[in-house]
């Protein structure tokens, strides 16, 4: 079968506190008539980047409100991972090649995973391009193993905007067999996509996750500390992984920029490597090249020990946040920040452009220049950044909170189920 992801339990309850009783009430009301109800997550991770968070959230929750929810992981080689990660970046425009191997070694990995798939369920929510041809071959006659009862969605967690054409025509018809798509955009789902349920479903927080919890400020303090960060000093953080859409070397040259202006600014970089993303030390080490041994330029990960605590810790102290991408599919990291009453700088771009309203809760930039500019601007006023923070807080308290994200997914289920 496939790899069950263990999870802690979550209870409902302490998010009255935060998105309020009428969100809850309206979650409970939701749930009701779903109850029981058999509900699979398949991804091809457990840990690192925004889905395994997402995952990590939305699964024990429909858990307390009643749904025999599950996680799954697909099985993966370096092969395979190497070939979907091509498959990323040509999704999100760029020009790769992609050849009849590539192909075959990502339909036999998914023939493999297809035999291994075990279980009955009522809705079946397959993230992102990895696990998408697994209905295939469920549906065709080697495995014919689709229960034709099983509600299946397909959820693209990426920007589509500018898709490789021929590696997402190669992809469509594998999504096309799905019974819904859910997407962050409207401006994602490409034109030729033949689906009849189309819906949209941004990203969202999970307020009581120890990313995003509030945290004394001796705490934070002592945190950043350990990191080499001198607190007297101005902070200007991007918190991502290292990959070539979130531009850590770009951030780097904004910083350089931006410090001419703001005397004694650091710049911290702060992510995590994760299983589905050979890339990642690639990019770990060009920033490295271009961060040439500034003392002022501190670089961390999982591997320095940095975790969901930490990353509170640093976007909590920073007087600026950052989040320079070339291509998003949302950068639960905006949210994360605006939470936190800090303002953010980022990219125009994806679903960055829904979190950030331009000049209301931060910037939304299109250059280095640009970035660096905002930067300065937020960092030569704390009153203003201030308030744009406390904004920031506020819009994502109305619309990019964990509760809100569950009542979309459970309305998804009562449309597919009548």
């Amino acid at each position: 079968m496939l790899d069950r992801v263990p999870l802690l339990t979550k209870e409902l309850a302490p998010y009255e506190g935060y998105a309020g009783q009428e969100a809850v009430d309206e979650l409970r009301k939701l749930a009701e008539p779903l109850k029981g109800a058999r509900v699979l997550h398949v991804n091809a991770t457990a840990f690192g980047g925004g889905v395994a968070e997402l995952l990590g959230t939305v699964v024990p929750l429909m858990r307390d409100l009643g749904l025999d929810a599950e996680w799954q992981v697909i099985h993966g080689s370096d092969d395979f991972f190497n070939v979907t990660k091509a498959m990323h970046n040509a999704l999100q425009g760029a020009d790769i090649p992609w050849t009849w191997e590539m192909q075959e070694t990502y339909l036999d990995k998914l023939r493999e995973n297809a035999q291994a798939f075990e279980g009955e369920y009522d809705f079946v929510i397959m993230h992102d391009p990895q696990p998408a041809a697994i209905l295939a071959f469920l549906e065709e006659g080697h495995t014919n193993r689709r229960n034709v009862e099983t509600k299946w969605i397909w959820r693209c967690h990426i920007d589509l905007t500018d898709a490789n054409q021929q590696v997402w025509e190669f992809l469509r018809p594998y999504v096309e067999r799905h019974d819904a798509s859910v997407w962050t955009m409207q401006q994602f789902v490409p034109a030729s996509l033949g689906m009849d349920r189309v819906r949209i479903i941004p990203p969202a927080i999970d307020p009581t996750a120890p990313k995003n919890l509030p945290l004394d400020r001796a705490l934070v303090d002592e945190i950043v500390r350990q990191y080499g960060v001198d607190l007297t000093r101005p902070i200007m953080c991007q918190v991502s992984r290292f990959d070539p859409w979130k531009d850590p070397v770009g951030v780097i040259e904004a910083y350089r920029i931006a410090r001419k202006d703001i005397e004694g600014l650091q710049l911290l970089l702060a992510g995590s490597m994760a299983t589905d993303d050979p890339e990642g030390f690639h990019y770990w080490d060009l920033a490295e090249e271009a961060r040439a041994d500034d003392p002022d330029i501190h670089m961390v990960s999982n591997i320095q020990q940095v975790g969901a605590v930490q990353i509170n810790a640093f976007q909590r102290a920073s007087d600026v946040i950052v989040q320079k991408s070339l291509r998003e599919g949302f950068g639960l990291t905006v949210a994360e920040g605006l939470w936190k009453s800090r303002p953010v700088v980022g990219g125009k771009c994806g679903g960055i452009t829904i979190q950030i309203r331009d000049g209301v809760d931060g910037f939304l930039v299109d250059s280095i220049e640009e970035c660096a500019a905002r930067s300065v601007e937020l960092l030569s006023d704390p009153t203003r950044a201030d308030a744009m923070g406390r904004s920031g807080q506020e819009h994502v308290f109305g619309q990019f909170l964990t509760t809100r994200l569950i009542a979309d997914w459970l309305r998804l289920f009562h449309e597919l189920s009548g």
